[in-house]
């Protein structure tokens, strides 16, 4: 073992904190930094930054050469540093070897059993447990590096990603009882067969007490029987220690050894009943009296999260704009606001085009035609240009201004008043329109979107568990980030070393750069107007037909610019929507060749017109293969290579003979498996929430909400909750269609649902104004939703409005 050698009781290895990443860095001066080898970066390279802020012991391979210029450091040589780490943690362990250890494992719900078990015992114990899902070969080892001489109990999660890593995890937690939650496709790929790896999962058990498992899953309970392990087990079996019949939705009988008890498991969905019960099996286990059990079991909580964000005033929702002000960045806007699909009226504040365009009056009459066709109702002139061709705007509800300081004095004095509208300004630099927006902005909405940026990593690296070493990843970051924020998003997934990011228009791009974020972003419908912004912000156009490829080269004909415009190529190969085909293939490629060295196709991609659906196996592999054609023409002619991509989520899944050089990541990372045949491989990502406004007690032969829709049968209990079609909420979920969860529970819609607000039926469900109220999330997905009103995921996720605040948290 290549850390024999060291003695890890000398002063060296005396600190609080080891540390594996820089961003968590506390306390410099009681850390050990261990310099780990990462496929895309290494440890090693955080040295300098580390030392700077006052590290000053590393543990380093000798591939690091440098130490000479860390004057005050101490640096420790080992063949392997994540071993040394290993080793280290074990040893640590061996000191507390009187500490009793749960340790748990299974293919999904390890964190949420273990976080729960933490819940019902930490009043009996003082308990160390895995931060976050630290259950790896590095989360297992930070994990127990924690304990110390208080604990008197630890509960440490055990996961693993292939064969012969879970006897090193055993050898660190030393647990003395074992739990197995379940066994499922995780990591499939890397096993052989299901039976390996729950093989491999059970060496964990090796030496513990006892185990505790699930009977009623049947390939679990032969392994863990033939183990010379003692068992305890649960299920509706017959032959389990603790047998449960259910009785009712929240009601089950369990008999144990001969005696039955009534118990209530506060929870509908499958996995967190089966949660729950591994939870009430280890209390039994461990000789908890029963009624001990279900008071403990009736408080169970989901984690909470952490907070941030913004809407405007009077229900409206403001969309900011003010970095230029052109035709070309209108269009673009205005199609930002359809994108955000919100369901009010359209506002438009927009100041004087500053182009040089000698028709003005015709340069302003398409302004109006643009209005026009994106249905804006109201429209702000700022400007004198604007106010002098006041009469060019068919707009029915329009004003017009001098200046920014009139519209404000407008908005102070209720002459100019805002209610229930989707607000875009749209203004040049000097007209400075923050300050319009700083008038319309409001603080407060009871409504929010949590995003769990730990389930993005997971989802992240999940799929890419998927993929060869070689195969980059594309993350689309387009349409909010699919409703959950592209610049968070984006700056999470450049940490994480993804190779590209998509966008639908140019400016999105230009936000992320303006955010600081460096990865190649491709721009998918990019607009001619904004080929200088793209070439300013390194940003690759989508070069759709053969009309796009005629505005490119007469931008780059009166440039003057001595880089090569990096650009992408669209082929349709079945999709018929954007694209060039076989048909008009030779004359995109004698185009590109006579561009030369003034352009670089960066790559080239197709869009897979059925790739989440068996039934368009033949259509996708024959798209795949006149895709491949194309491209090997295309590279031939070119004389370099360039990066082919194909596969969109679903196509990771269901081609991954079709990987070629990149994926395209979109809202798989959001944990949404359309084909669902890895949905259990996935975290969900956003949980949209709000709170109960009002309760109110109906009599038979009342109604409820608009046009009546809302019949009260008999004496009901209403719940009016601060969620309407203007934040997301469908309205096709009106009248019993849509449900929310209220303290666990289901409660069905009542009536319609109307753009603020929505009322659910709260009859049978204790429950108090200001609870919360769970739309989608863990507790109720985004595709039961879909499928309730038949859509897909992606509109249920991108319709959330942008006024709702977005919460983003990591958990810790």
């Amino acid at each position: 073992m290549p850390n024999s050698n060291l003695d890890f009781s000398t002063s060296f290895w005396n600190a609080e904190y080891l540390l594996i990443d820089s961003r968590q860095l506390s306390a410099p001066s009681n850390t050990i930094f261990f310099a780990l080898e990462g496929k895309k970066r290494t440890g090693q390279s955080f040295i300098p930054e580390l030392y700077e802020k006052g590290v000053r012991k590393f543990v380093v391979t000798s591939s690091f050469d440098k130490a000479y210029l860390y004057k005050e450091a101490t640096f420790v040589y080992t063949d392997n540093t994540l071993a040394t780490l290993q080793a280290l943690t074990a040893w640590h362990r061996q000191l507390h070897q009187q500490l009793p250890t749960i340790s748990i494992t299974g293919s999904n719900a390890k964190t949420i059993v273990k976080e729960w078990l933490y819940f019902l015992l930490e009043m009996d114990y003082n308990v160390v447990k895995s931060p976050k899902s630290y259950n790896s070969q590095i989360g297992v080892p930070l994990s127990i590096w924690q304990i110390n001489e208080k604990h008197d109990l630890g509960i440490f999660e055990a996961g693993i990603s292939q064969p012969n890593e879970m006897h090193k995890l055993e050898e660190i937690i030393q647990p003395n009882i074992g739990l197995f939650t379940n066994i499922g496709t995780a990591h499939d790929k890397d096993f052989d067969s299901i039976e390996q790896k729950i093989d491999e999962k059970a060496k964990l058990f090796q030496n513990c007490e006892i185990v505790v498992y699930c009977k009623d899953h049947p390939l679990i309970d032969e392994k863990l029987s033939a183990l010379d392990v003692p068992t305890f087990s649960w299920g509706e079996h017959p032959d389990a220690d603790l047998i449960i019949m259910k009785v009712a939705d929240y009601e089950i009988m369990v008999n144990y050894e001969g005696e039955t008890f009534p118990m209530n498991i506060p929870f509908l969905d499958d996995a967190s009943f089966e949660n729950a019960m591994h939870c009430v099996a280890m209390l039994v286990c461990l000789e908890y009296p029963f009624e001990t059990i279900q008071s403990r079991i009736n408080k169970l909580k989901r984690i909470p999260m952490r907070l941030e964000r913004k809407e405007g005033i009077n229900n409206t929702v403001l969309i900011n704009d003010f970095y230029n002000n052109d035709l070309g960045g209108l269009q673009i806007a205005l199609s930002f606001l359809n994108q955000n699909q919100e369901t009010y009226p359209r506002t438009l504040i927009f100041s004087d085009l500053l182009q040089g365009d000698k028709d003005k009056k015709a340069l302003y009459e398409r302004v109006n035609q643009l209005c026009k066709e994106y249905n804006i109702d109201k429209f702000i002139g700022v400007g004198k240009q604007l106010k002098s061709y006041e009469e060019v705007f068919s707009i029915k509800e329009k004003y017009f201004f001098n200046n920014t300081n009139e519209v404000r004095t407008a908005i102070k004095n209720s002459t100019l008043q805002f209610n229930k509208e989707l607000i875009l300004l749209k203004g040049a630099r000097q007209f400075e329109f923050e300050k319009i927006a700083t008038l319309l902005q409001k603080k407060i909405h009871s409504t929010q979107l949590e995003i769990n940026l730990d389930a993005v990593v997971h989802n992240l690296m999940f799929y890419r568990s998927q993929l060869s070493p070689q195969t980059k990843v594309m993350v689309m970051v387009k349409a909010l980030g699919y409703g959950s924020g592209k610049s968070e998003l984006a700056n999470i997934l450049q940490y994480h070393l993804v190779d590209y990011l998509g966008v639908a228009f140019a400016d999105e791009g230009v936000e992320l750069r303006q955010n600081g974020i460096r990865t190649p972003i491709m721009v998918l419908t990019p607009s001619p107007d904004s080929f200088e912004m793209m070439r300013m912000h390194q940003l690759e156009p989508e070069i759709y037909n053969l009309e796009m490829l005629t505005a490119l080269e007469e931008f780059i004909a009166e440039e003057n610019h001595d880089e090569p415009f990096a650009i992408q190529i669209n082929f349709d190969t079945g999709m018929h929507r954007l694209g060039f085909t076989t048909e008009n293939y030779k004359e995109l490629e004698e185009r590109l060749l006579k561009l030369g060295n003034k352009i670089e196709v960066k790559g080239a991609f197709t869009h897979l017109a059925g790739a989440d659906e068996s039934v368009h196996d033949t259509y996708s592999k024959e798209q795949i293969q006149e895709f491949q054609l194309l491209t090997s023409q295309l590279e031939n002619a070119l004389g370099y290579t360039i990066i082919k991509h194909c596969l969109n989520s679903a196509g990771i899944v269901r081609y991954p003979e079709a990987q070629m050089d990149m994926v395209r990541l979109g809202i798989g990372l959001h944990g949404v498996e359309v084909n669902n045949l890895k949905q259990d491989d996935l975290q969900p990502v956003a949980t949209l929430k709000t709170v109960i406004a009002q309760i109110k007690e109906m009599k038979a032969g009342q109604t409820v909400g608009y046009s009546r829709k809302g019949k009260v049968d008999t004496p009901k209990k209403i719940a009016t909750i601060g969620i309407g079609y203007a934040d997301g909420f469908d309205r096709r979920l009106s009248n019993g269609v849509g449900k929310v969860v209220i303290n666990g529970q289901l409660a069905p819609v009542i009536g319609n649902v109307c753009m603020d607000m929505t009322m659910v039926d709260i009859s049978d469900i204790p429950a108090n104004v200001g609870d919360e109220v769970i739309v989608f999330g863990e507790k109720r997905s985004i595709s039961t939703i879909a499928k309730e009103i038949g859509t897909i995921p992606y509109e249920i996720l991108t319709s959330v409005s942008s006024r709702v605040k977005r919460i983003y948290y990591m958990e810790g």
